[in-house]
């Protein structure tokens, strides 16, 4: 008698994890990008300069890239599930303390007091994406890496989207300091949920059958190694490919903090538009952006199918990158407001293209140190941001919102160029062929 294998019914236990991880993925960008969708009324009631606001955003990039690293290493040490409760925790603190702190304080000791607060919530969620990454590894088969990228930074990207037009109609009702107070609420359930039902891996899973075990091979083959030996840490960081992915992603990120965060201020303040018209014009942008990301995670997966993973994956930064540039150019020079939002608009959909392909191909590569390895690539994704948003603060401050786009467009020539010489089908450890 053949015995026929039982079907699984219901979604997968792996896609109600990653359902959980875009979830995370949309609050994280909701609490980095308040600050910034805040500053036009923060500015003149807590009496900050514009130069002020910016090193505040910095604050939180400064925090979020020097713990990449040490923040993916320990992920892998004490799992996915405690390390993502903990950060999400603290990250809901900072983003509490942050409107409380002007109850309490002034001048420049108020300054400090918010430095502070955003600096730490960029050390919370420093962990973040690299944990996120190590989950997806864990649960999710090879294949699907790249999609799950993709679908991970759409739910990052409508967080950011949300936030504008949530924040400016919060602020309209109750002001600034109380529309930062409710929207730090929400998160807390999501964390409850996470804290109850997330698992490292899925053979820890209580609700994973060994059906859906076997459509993932069966064994944990990638998961996440808790020890991370001295030696395992020098190949990560002396792999061509990883450094040269992480040199093409300091290039462009500089183009996405610059849409991420100055966006909202550059249609109040150079295209002279009210604040509420900015909050959902501003939502725009970042729209186009999650589509970009969703997009390109399909894309990715598709041209690795079709052409092999080492082109498959250099394809849509070699093209996207170079179209983001030239939609700066164009959002720089348009006459109307309405071209400019549609330019930023493509600008940042182009970029986001990309994610997938930086952070699957460091997955490719680094199999079951995709924490580590993605932390080292985040580092250097937000060293685009330490030297982007000093740079775009100064400049916009000074009425030069031009040269800072322009700049835009040579970092995202540079990001492409850098593919030539990433080789995302030889995973770690693995020689060259001579």
């Amino acid at each position: 008698m053949i015995s026929i294998p039982a079907t699984i019914v219901g979604p997968r236990v792996r896609w109600r994890i990653f359902s959980i991880l875009v979830g995370f993925a949309s609050i994280v960008y909701f609490q980095q990008r308040a600050i910034s969708i805040a500053a036009e009324r923060i500015m003149p009631e807590l009496s900050l300069s514009q130069m002020q606001i910016g090193w505040l955003q910095w604050a939180v990039v400064l925090g979020y890239g020097l713990l990449q690293f040490p923040g993916g290493l320990l992920g892998q040490r004490i799992g996915s599930r405690r390390a993502l409760t903990a950060i999400m925790l603290v990250a809901v603190a900072m983003c509490v303390a942050t409107p409380l702190a002007p109850y309490l304080l002034h001048g420049t000791t108020l300054f400090v007091a918010l430095f502070m607060t955003q600096f730490v919530l960029g050390i919370a969620h420093a962990p973040f994406m690299p944990v996120c990454a190590g989950t997806m590894e864990a649960w999710l088969p090879p294949g699907r890496w790249a999609l799950a990228q993709g679908i991970h930074t759409l739910g990052c990207q409508v967080g950011a989207a949300i936030a504008p037009p949530a924040l400016v109609l919060l602020t309209a009702a109750f002001g600034w300091q109380r529309a930062l107070l409710v929207a730090s609420v929400p998160p807390l359930l999501l964390i409850a949920v996470w804290a109850w039902y997330g698992r490292d891996t899925p053979r820890e899973h209580p609700s994973v059958s060994r059906q859906e075990l076997a459509e993932l091979g069966g064994t944990d083959a990638v998961a996440p190694e808790g020890r991370v030996s001295l030696d395992r840490i020098r190949r990560i960081l002396s792999n061509r490919s990883i450094l040269m992915l992480t040199i093409s992603y300091v290039s462009m990120n500089y183009v996405f903090y610059l849409l991420s965060t100055w966006t909202f201020l550059y249609l109040v303040q150079e295209r002279h538009l009210t604040a509420l018209e900015s909050g959902f014009r501003g939502s725009l942008p970042p729209l186009g952006a999650a589509i970009g990301a969703g997009l390109g995670g399909i894309l990715t997966d598709a041209l690795c199918r079709r052409f092999g993973i080492a082109w498959g994956f250099r394809i849509v930064p070699l093209v996207a990158l170079p179209i983001a540039g030239v939609a700066l150019l164009v959002a720089t020079w348009s006459p109307g407001a309405g071209l400019a939002v549609g330019a930023l608009t493509l600008a940042y959909l182009a970029v986001e293209l990309n994610e997938a392909a930086y952070w699957a191909g460091t997955m490719r590569i680094a199999q079951a140190d995709s924490m580590a390895a993605t932390g080292v690539l985040n580092t250097g994704g937000n060293a685009g941001g330490w030297i982007g948003i000093p740079i775009v603060a100064w400049l916009s401050g000074h009425g030069l919102w031009g040269t800072a786009f322009v700049i835009g467009f040579g970092c995202a020539l540079a990001a492409a160029a850098a593919w030539f010489w990433i080789d995302t089908s030889r995973p770690l450890g693995e020689p060259r062929p001579a």
